[in-house]
């Protein structure tokens, strides 16, 4: 009995010390590991949850159009071109995205869409005007947005879009 126990609480030990397995570079299918070759070395060293994260990528990777890996590479150029600390603060922001409400959330990304679907001349004058804003224009700019209907911003925004900052 006493080796039983003993043998029990080795086994336990080790099952709650040992890390997370993960999947091995072995066990993955050829088109993941075509994808994911950088890692291969790596592999096995990477922790459960990185592993994961990695072949989600790699499934989105692979289920791309040509156009959308080349706009994919061409977005982690411009990222890794950034300064690490501007890298930084957009990592921080997005932390501080994810934990807004849901709701706040779809808001964020529903203007942010709109904004995206606006002609590229009108979003460069509304981004010079913001620009040009005082931090307290900015506030009433934003707080005069919020108090219309959605249906007249666009309206709005093209009249407003071409105007000097503070101008009516």
């Amino acid at each position: 009995m006493n080796n039983y126990l003993r043998s029990l609480t080795a086994l336990l030990l080790i099952c709650l010390t040992a890390p997370a397995w993960g999947t091995s570079w072995d066990q993955l299918a050829p088109a993941e590991r075509q994808v994911l070759k950088p890692f291969r070395d790596r592999w096995d060293q990477l922790p459960q949850e990185r592993q994961e994260r990695l072949r989600k990528g790699a499934e989105r990777w692979r289920n791309m159009t040509p156009d959308e890996r080349q706009e994919a590479k061409e977005r982690f150029r411009r990222w890794r071109a950034l300064p690490p600390e501007q890298r930084e603060a957009i990592r921080q922001r997005f932390r501080q995205f994810r934990q807004l409400p849901p709701e706040d959330q779809e808001r964020i990304r529903n203007r942010y869409r709109w904004f995206r679907e606006l002609p590229p001349e009108e979003r460069r004058a509304l981004r010079e005007k913001w620009q040009g804003m005082s931090p307290g224009e900015r506030r009433e700019f934003r707080e005069r947005l919020r108090s219309m209907p959605p249906e007249h911003r666009r309206d709005f925004l093209r009249r407003e879009g071409g105007r000097a900052p503070g101008r009516r």
